[in-house]
């Protein structure tokens, strides 16, 4: 290490030095101290926590010491506000609703995309932070200490912490697939989120199945979000132009065949199977039939699509709260896309 700074021009200060060891043991674990009496430095201990960029790192990795700090400090920031309400105006329910959601809850869910994501225990700081945010219910609404949870958080119009911290993690999701292709975040997700010529060299597709099912964090469920995302298109795209679309260019390799009520089913049919006979013995066409149904406020879109010397396609996708007429030009253009 020493030679390797020493060709880069860098001194290291050993009082500066800290020594870390994280471990997946489930007993104590007490890793031995490091001797740089030999460099001229001192015995370095390694510490049980470790701050840096105010995160706070533990040997295990649960981040219980980051939970804790932060929600503490939440819980002062809570008994500062009290202040507040004593002061010769006051403050409205109203707007310490609106100190909790501007100051204290930031404050709390510091970097809570360190500890919160799928398949992780959620017990510990659930309870941490729910003990916080009970106690902001009891100062909006003073109300007594003996009132359920629940009831004081809905009157004061808290969402419960478990919901705001999915909400939060869904958008930070979102976020993170918004970031340009050449960003660190995206070179470490699969290969068919980006090019495959920036990805890093851990990135997600290098893992086999098994060892992914096993990695556990926020990049995962980025990346597994990543799959059920249709692509967004640019509003100011020249293909999204009149004249310019692919129904426009290719007009002519295009022919739509519709279902109509008042028509016989057995002419339908007769025709439909006509035209599959024909296009079979063509080797670059492809037929798709598409169709759509809502039953219970679900709509269902089904895509077959049909190419020579190929198995069937199918594709299914479901949605909820649209009409019939969207959930059959969805699967339209799926057909086309």
């Amino acid at each position: 290490m020493s030679n390797l700074l020493d060709k880069f021009s860098l001194i290291v200060k050993h009082s500066k030095t800290e020594v870390f060891h994280f471990s997946r043991l489930h007993g104590p674990f007490n890793p031995p101290p490091l001797d740089l009496s030999l460099l001229g430095g001192p015995i370095l201990s390694p510490k049980n926590s470790w701050k840096y960029l105010g995160f706070i790192f533990n040997r295990k990795l649960t981040f219980y010491q980051h939970i804790d700090f932060y929600s503490n400090r939440a819980l002062s920031l809570v008994k500062y506000m009290n202040l507040l309400g004593n002061s010769s105006c006051g403050i409205t329910p109203l707007q310490k609703h609106l100190l909790y959601r501007c100051c204290i809850l930031l404050l709390a869910l510091y970097s809570f995309q360190l500890w919160f994501y799928h398949r992780t225990p959620l017990l510990y700081p659930l309870k941490a932070l729910g003990k916080m945010q009970r106690r902001v219910a009891i100062w909006i609404l003073k109300v007594f200490k003996i009132s359920p949870s629940e009831g004081i958080e809905a009157i004061g119009g808290l969402i419960p912490i478990k919901l705001h911290l999915q909400k939060l993690g869904g958008r930070a999701q979102l976020q993170a697939l918004s970031l340009p292709l050449n960003y660190i975040i995206c070179t470490l997700m699969d290969s068919s989120f980006g090019s495959p010529h920036n990805c890093h060299s851990s990135f997600l597709s290098n893992f086999t199945n098994h060892q992914r099912k096993n990695i556990k964090g926020h990049l995962v469920d980025t990346n597994n979000r990543s799959h059920r995302l249709f692509p967004a298109f640019s509003p100011t795209h020249s293909e999204l132009s009149p004249g310019f679309r692919i129904m426009n260019v290719f007009s002519d390799r295009f022919s739509f065949n519709l279902c109509m009520k008042g028509k016989s089913d057995k002419l339908h049919i007769y025709q439909l199977d006509s035209i599959v006979i024909e296009a079979s013995f063509l080797q670059f066409i492809a037929i798709v039939t598409s169709d759509a149904k809502i039953k219970n406020n679900i709509a269902t879109s089904i895509i077959h699509t049909h190419i020579s010397n190929q198995p069937l396609i199918k594709t299914l996708h479901y949605t909820a709260f649209i009409t019939s007429t969207e959930a059959k030009m969805f699967a339209i253009r799926c057909g086309i896309n």
